[in-house]
Parts: C-alpha cells; sequence; structure tokens
C-alpha cells in the first residue's frame, strides 16, 4: 500500500527540490522512495561519493548492514556496478565514473559499512605509431 502523500509535511520541500533538479539537469529526476513493499537500495538509503584526484578516482559508498563477502563488484573503465545484498536490503547501482579509469588497478576496502574503490586514471585514447 503507498503513503498518502497529501499527510507528507515534507511534500511540498521535495516537490520544490525536485522542480530544481530538473530544471538544473534537464531531465527527469524523481525523487520518490517507495519504503512499504519495495526494496531499499541505494536511492533510499545510502550514500555514494565520487573525487576525482589528478591520477586516482575514489568511489565510497555506503552499505549499512552488509557482508564483505556479499559485495560484488564489476568496471568496465567507465562505469562502476555495485551489487550486494543483506538480509533487509538489495543494492544495484552503476556508477559513471568522472574519467576513464584501468579497471585492473582497482583496489577495494570494506571497514564499518563503507566501501571504497580506487582506480587509477588511464588514457581516454591509445597513441598509435604510423610506419
Amino acid at each position: 500500500m503507498r503513503r498518502d502523500d497529501r499527510d507528507d509535511p515534507f511534500d511540498d520541500l521535495f516537490r520544490e527540490i525536485e522542480r530544481m533538479m530538473n530544471e538544473m539537469m534537464g531531465g527527469d529526476v524523481d525523487m520518490r522512495v517507495e519504503h512499504e513493499g519495495g526494496p531499499a537500495g541505494f536511492g533510499a538509503e545510502t550514500h555514494v561519493d565520487i573525487h576525482e584526484e589528478d591520477d586516482q578516482v575514489r568511489v565510497i559508498a555506503d552499505l549499512p548492514g552488509v557482508e564483505k563477502d556479499d559485495i560484488d563488484l564489476k568496471c568496465d573503465g567507465k562505469t562502476l556496478t555495485i551489487s550486494a545484498a543483506s538480509d533487509h536490503r538489495e543494492y544495484d547501482e552503476r556508477v559513471r565514473l568522472p574519467a576513464r579509469v584501468d579497471e585492473h588497478s582497482a583496489s577495494a576496502t570494506y571497514n564499518n559499512g563503507v566501501l571504497e574503490v580506487s582506480f587509477d586514471k588511464t588514457d581516454d585514447s591509445a597513441d598509435i605509431d604510423v610506419e
């Protein structure tokens, strides 16, 4: 059963933020989060930060209640996919990285519900010698 939005005292505030985000992003931003009966994933209770440095990209994600062995990470050099599950939650997030990275350079740590993944940046294209 979906809750009645008219009873939410913050509904007007979220609608205004949603309107401003749509205006700024030029897209369709939906800030509604289904808590009752629906899965609670990254949009509901997880925070993801991306830090770009001169030669490295770091992704930090909150994964509360997840065991380290239940985390699955994949990267194609442009997108990091984080999948994880606990008894109460499932997470499946695709994080677009701000720069192309060497996926083989990845290192990851998980401590107290916080996942940190680091990558070395790579050149966008390879040099080709003409002979």
